[in-house]
C-alpha cells in the first residue's frame, strides 16, 4: 500500500464471515450455513472464510440490471473471455 493510500481508500478484495454478514444484513451463523451448503461463495484459507467483496458486488449488479432477485446458490460469475 502506498503511502498516500488512507485505510477508507483501500478497497478489500476479502471481507471476514463476520464483515460480510454484516453488509447482508444476516447474521454470522446464517452465512456460515449457506456457505457450508455450497450455496455461497467463500474462499478458505486454513480454518477461516473469507468472502470475495466482488461477488457481492458483482450479485448486487445482477440484480440491478435484471430487475429482479438473485439466488445466490444458483449465481455464477460472469466468465473471463481469454
Amino acid at each position: 500500500m502506498s503511502e498516500d493510500a488512507t485505510a477508507s481508500e483501500v478497497v478489500r478484495k476479502f471481507l471476514s464471515v463476520a464483515a460480510a454478514a454484516e453488509v447482508l444484513g444476516l447474521s454470522e451463523m446464517t452465512l456460515y450455513r449457506v456457505i457450508q451448503a455450497n450455496s455461497f461463495p467463500a474462499v478458505r484459507v486454513g480454518r477461516r472464510l473469507f468472502i470475495p467483496s466482488q461477488a457481492l458486488d458483482d450479485m448486487a449488479t445482477a440484480a440491478i440490471a435484471t430487475g429482479g432477485v438473485v439466488d445466490a446458490a444458483e449465481w455464477r460469475p460472469a466468465q473471463v473471455a481469454g
